[in-house]
């Protein structure tokens, strides 16, 4: 009973016969009909004006939008457990030609204007000095909490006032949308997000993200960029199938509720064990040694998550029965 990643997840029904669909002959590469709509079908779901592309990976949506937002004499703004600064090999380094990852603290790997000016107004503003060009942040975070349209907001605003580009890592923004209950528009481009990494192989996805940007002229450099990276694919076609499947009557976001919904189910068991607020798919436990090795050979699968933790993660296909026997091994222990 896998709990490690929603990574593993399986495709969508809907995302394999979607791909059956386009299996036609058609323009090559993102000149074909489906790939030309994902402009149109993004701006009706955020109720303005975006441009859209697809990438075959995540670690690819992040770093081409950093790129896009910041030159590589200067630097973004990250946590320091973000998934840019951590897992992704310094790719937005690679991407960036070298703009620096500028590292802040902050409860649950979220940002505050508090804590992001206490870094950079340290800087001095001089020739020898990195100055920050761009802000990431992550929604759902790493460690599963969501930043409300308000927090976002505030760094929106932070942003603005700084002069420095805005970018979300949406690897999860299906659960981050699914718990607040907001519009994909109220967690974005109104709170002054510039670029928005949105996931979807987490969620019932085969081989496709997409990068949005709410100032569409940032699209052109970026398409270049992408096929210069290598992400320009031949049949994009199959990517853009998969994406317009999951947003058909918000299959993404239901998707996303349903894993919620399930993490909850298992927080709800580990009442005294959570590490973080259970806000979205992901649930972080502290458990011995022993009652690790115990869940394990009960046939649970999951990670250890340094000294005395453990990190469980539901996905949109998570089985009924996989998450009442979890709730209860935990609940037993």
């Amino acid at each position: 009973m896998r709990f490690f990643s929603d990574n593993a997840a399986p495709v969508s029904d809907a995302v394999l016969a979607a791909i059956a669909s386009a299996n036609t002959v058609d323009t090559a590469y993102d000149g074909d009909a489906l790939s030309r709509r994902l402009d149109d079908a993004f701006s009706d779901l955020f109720g303005t004006r975006v441009a859209a592309l697809w990438v075959a990976t995540g670690t690819a949506a992040n770093s081409l939008a950093l790129g896009a937002l910041c030159p590589p004499w200067r630097g973004v703004v990250c946590h320091r457990d973000a998934h840019i600064n951590n897992d992704e090999a310094g790719a937005p380094e690679f991407f960036t030609h070298g703009a620096k990852l500028m590292a802040v603290e902050g409860e649950g790997a979220k940002l505050t204007p508090d804590a992001i000016a206490a870094v950079i107004d340290l800087i001095a503003n001089d020739v020898h000095r990195v100055q920050p060009a761009a802000i990431s942040i992550t929604n759902a975070t790493e460690y599963g909490l969501v930043y409300s349209p308000d927090e976002v907001a505030a760094i929106g605003a932070f942003a603005r006032q700084r002069g420095l580009g805005l970018h979300m890592d949406g690897a999860r923004f299906a659960n981050a949308v699914a718990h607040l209950g907001c519009s994909p528009a109220e967690l974005t481009w109104r709170a002054g997000i510039d670029a928005l990494s949105f996931g979807f192989v987490k969620n019932g996805g085969m081989s496709a993200e997409a990068l949005i940007f709410f100032k569409p002229e940032l699209a052109a450099d970026v398409a270049i960029r992408r096929k210069r990276a290598g992400h320009l694919l031949s049949k994009g076609r199959y990517l853009a199938a998969q994406i317009h499947a999951l947003l058909a009557d918000d299959l993404w976001l239901a998707n996303g509720r349903a894993a919620n919904q399930a993490a909850a189910r298992i927080a709800q068991a580990a009442v005294g064990r959570l590490v973080h607020p259970v806000q979205a798919n992901e649930i972080f436990l502290h458990l011995t040694t022993e009652e690790a090795a115990r869940l394990r050979a009960r046939g649970f699968d999951f990670y250890d998550w340094g000294p005395g933790e453990a990190r469980f993660v539901t996905s949109w296909s998570q089985a009924d029965h996989e998450v009442e026997a979890l709730a209860a091994a935990i609940a037993a222990l």
